[in-house]
């Protein structure tokens, strides 16, 4: 007996989701020692975790026997503080993926649609399948969320809209006008999930006030991480704003200690240092320009992003991600995201982006562009 036909036609069907491949995998793949490889592939912080946020960690380690705060108070008290809202609007996550994944849970059945749009995060049609509930996605404009497009494909059946701002893998941005404009005629009776995880990197002046928007907005949910601009990926924290109802949805499926306690005691610590925040923006926004002038240089067209990575039409990408794999350079294929001829590069260090830069110029060069 195939022991996987016990499991339901839909799970059976899912494609796992593909992570950037990691530095240990490259070296052992292309005989590389892992001190000579840059990873552009995940969209992480080239400068990591503040000082300020490793002494916390530290001050926490001798308590790893004891289980984690499964209520998270003094992350919650924190978050509340900053962003004016009560603990009861809270839900933390390992990693807001984890609360996507809340939402698809604690709200879809199969018997319910969610819509996404095309190009959106993968994670969107994995959460949906996962439940059994059918995935709509609706056509992108230039790479990016289509207003109209979106609204057109909400059904009697659908609970669930998923918007990423800014959008991964293409970077690109509904401004504060245009996505205010869409929540306003979403029906009540859809959830809008409102992924957040790159807010940080935006200018002030393209911020939306999406959680003020939740007093006005029952159906909205929030959601944002420390995976990134904090740099805390390898702690895996994250969380959602949301209504009092809405919240105490998710809550109740969230598993008791899904946030350990170095990630909340660093999340406290890297909401409080904001010079550090500043400073990885700061590298941020050189090597965006850093970037995009390489990929002027080398003639290659590029979706302008408002992320902390930019997605470039390489022409035949999984030969050039090969070529670069070589060469000791990670970045991102996206051709499941529907881009099968760009490549996600993630924004790294100057030296790092001046690897990947060289090394995409030889890969160009050996390939004949």
């Amino acid at each position: 007996m195939d022991l996987s036909e016990l499991a339901p036609a839909y799970i059976r069907a899912i494609a796992p989701y593909q992570p950037g491949k990691p530095i240990a995998e490259v070296a052992r793949e292309m005989g590389l020692p892992e001190s000579d490889i840059v990873k552009l592939a995940s969209n992480e912080n080239p400068l990591g975790a503040s000082p300020r946020v490793l002494a916390a960690i530290e001050n926490v380690i001798m308590e790893l026997a004891r289980y984690p705060d499964g209520n998270g108070f003094t992350l919650k008290t924190a978050l509340a503080a900053r962003h004016g809202v009560g603990l009861e609007q809270i839900v933390l996550g390992n990693g807001s993926n984890d609360v996507l994944e809340l939402v698809a849970r604690a709200f879809l059945t199969p018997q319910s649609s969610a819509v996404y749009s095309q190009h959106a995060f993968a994670v969107y049609p994995l959460a949906t399948q996962a439940v059994g509930a059918r995935g709509i996605e609706a056509p992108a404009k230039d790479f990016g969320h289509d207003p109209e497009a979106l609204l057109a494909a909400i059904g009697g059946d659908t609970r669930i809209l998923f918007i990423a701002n800014p959008n991964n893998p293409t970077g690109t941005l509904l401004d504060p006008v245009h996505l205010l404009g869409l929540i306003e005629r979403v029906p009540e009776n859809v959830l809008i999930v409102l992924d957040e995880a790159y807010t940080e990197y935006l200018p002030d002046e393209m911020k939306s006030d999406s959680v003020g928007w939740l007093k006005r907005f029952p159906n909205l949910i929030v959601t944002r991480t420390f995976s990134k601009a904090y740099g805390l990926a390898g702690l895996r924290v994250g969380y959602a704003l949301a209504g009092k109802p809405v919240a105490d949805m998710l809550n109740r499926v969230r598993q008791p200690f899904n946030v350990n306690s170095l990630a909340q005691a660093a999340a406290v610590m890297a909401m409080e240092d904001d010079a550090f925040l500043e400073e990885c923006l700061e590298i941020n926004r050189a090597g965006m320009v850093q970037l995009t002038d390489g990929f002027k240089r080398l003639g290659l067209a590029y979706i302008p992003s408002y992320g902390n990575f930019v997605a470039v039409r390489v022409g035949n990408a999984a030969a050039v991600n090969l070529s670069l794999l070589k060469q000791g350079v990670i970045v991102r294929p996206v051709a499941n995201y529907g881009l099968p001829e760009h490549l996600r590069v993630s924004v790294g260090l100057e030296g790092e982006n001046k690897v990947f830069l060289q090394a995409l110029e030889r890969a160009l060069e050996e390939l004949g562009k």
